[in-house]
């Protein structure tokens, strides 16, 4: 199933809210949902689409009906693609996606001290490129380098149960996935919203792990 368009147009895409449900995922354990806007928790739908990266979708689906708390590795290149960065300038790129003038993003985690961009199929391959035309670097930009994960690559993914309060090095989303058609960020995207990210201030605001997306807002 491919993961989503690489523009910036996309498609009405629905919040997460008490409409949804607690739908399981195969007829199990449900998917824990709230009424209040939810961005560290995946739906059934989300869950469906993160499965249908590997080999065995069902397994997968029943393997987290057992346990929705267990992290997962999953492989890029056919559903999604990764742009990993370091933690505060993965946030950084991730408020630019949320600014005024951003596009708004997919679905986004973090893992041992790794922000974790999910991207369009084709987005790693595309976007080192891209960079490198940038000549992007500690040279020229405040920013660490980019890793770019694609086919032939796998990336760890949270648990579907959000947690409040992740170990220091813990997995978890920063906005989960809630659809089994989300949109996806090209590598356009991907280099706009870092090249922003460049120009702030070195220093993250005080609240920065609080924040919350307003997921209403996706595309």
């Amino acid at each position: 199933m491919p993961g989503g368009q690489d523009t910036p147009s996309r498609p009405p895409l629905s919040p997460f809210s008490a409409t949804q449900g607690n739908r399981p995922l195969t007829g199990g354990r449900p998917v824990r949902m709230t009424t209040a806007p939810d961005v560290t928790a995946a739906t059934a739908e989300g869950a469906a689409w993160l499965a249908s990266a590997g080999t065995y979708p069902r397994s997968t689906l029943a393997f987290w009906e057992e346990r929705p708390g267990a992290p997962v590795v999953l492989p890029c290149g056919t559903v999604f693609d990764v742009v990993s960065a370091p933690s505060v300038f993965g946030r950084r790129m991730l408020d630019r996606l949320w600014g005024a003038d951003g596009p708004g993003c997919g679905p986004v985690a973090v893992h041992r001290g790794r922000t974790l961009l999910f991207a369009a199929p084709g987005t790693a391959q595309r976007l080192p490129s891209l960079l490198a035309w940038e000549e992007w670097g500690p040279r020229t930009h405040a920013a660490p380098p980019l890793l770019c994960h694609g086919t032939g690559d796998a990336v760890t993914v949270p648990a579907l149960e959000g947690d409040a309060a992740p170990a220091p090095a813990g997995s978890r989303w920063l906005v989960a996935p809630d659809t089994r058609h989300p949109w996806l960020p090209g590598p356009e995207v991907m280099l706009w919203a870092a090249v922003r990210a460049a120009r702030v201030s070195i220093f993250p605001p005080a609240d920065q792990d609080a924040k919350v997306y307003d997921v209403s807002r996706r595309r």
